[in-house]
């Protein structure tokens, strides 16, 4: 871990996730992307359609199987169980048994397959909802939302992913996620008013991590300010 951030209610950890997650308090929801296991673009539609290599991580089956897995096993004993993994479809069943699955079910293709376009990817659930008995929300999504930065090769989409966000955790609940890119899950956990821990690797994508959750969090605060 070579340096912390603090934003607002998120803080920022620059390092192997394997490292600094084992210096964490408890946190209540994990919600990460981890990388597929890819390696190299797979023909999508999109820059965000796959996962192309890091300068610090070789973006392998093997090497998600070595290094994103024990992390993601690490991250849901911190949240006590309870957190949804998007793992591609390469490498889903290298994760453990979730408790339901989901997806992000993309008409327009996610890319191509042995077997044809992929038009969906996987979300694992873990633990148990935290609004069970109070409402009854579904588990997929439709996307057709654009990524939410193009400065990053696999940004999520902000809506699906605030979505996500809110799913898993409650307002003012703490939200960890291991893989942050370029900090689309820190900007969702602020729109629903959850707290966020965000861990990346690439000195790069942290300081763009960096920028956009600062500039979220100030573009909420001056829209609730001119609501009141």
């Amino acid at each position: 871990m070579s340096r912390v951030e603090v934003i607002g209610n998120a803080t920022l950890y620059l390092g192997d996730a394997r490292e600094v997650l084992p210096t964490l308090d408890r946190v209540d929801a994990l919600v990460t992307d981890p990388p597929y296991g890819y390696g190299q673009p797979t023909g999508g539609i999109g820059a965000q359609s796959t996962k192309r290599l890091y300068d610090e991580f070789i973006d392998s089956p093997e090497n998600v199987k070595e290094t994103c897995v024990p992390a993601v096993v690490l991250a849901l004993e911190l949240a006590g169980g309870r957190g949804a993994i998007t793992p591609g479809n390469r490498c889903t069943f290298y994760y453990p048994e979730p408790e339901a699955m989901g997806c992000f079910f993309q008409p327009a293709a996610t890319g191509m397959c042995r077997w044809g376009r992929s038009t969906s990817q996987p979300i694992l659930y873990y633990g148990r909802d935290p609004r069970l008995g109070k409402t009854i929300d579904r588990t997929s999504f439709q996307l057709t939302e654009k990524a939410s930065t193009d400065e990053h090769p696999c940004a999520k989409p902000l809506k699906a992913w605030t979505w996500l966000t809110w799913k898993m955790a409650l307002e003012g609940e703490t939200v960890l996620d291991p893989f942050m890119g370029s900090g689309t899950t820190g900007i969702a956990a602020h729109t629903n008013r959850q707290k966020f821990v965000g861990i990346e690797i690439s000195p790069a994508y942290f300081d763009l991590a960096c920028r956009r959750i600062e500039q979220a969090q100030k573009q909420l605060f001056l829209f609730e300010e001119a609501a009141a």
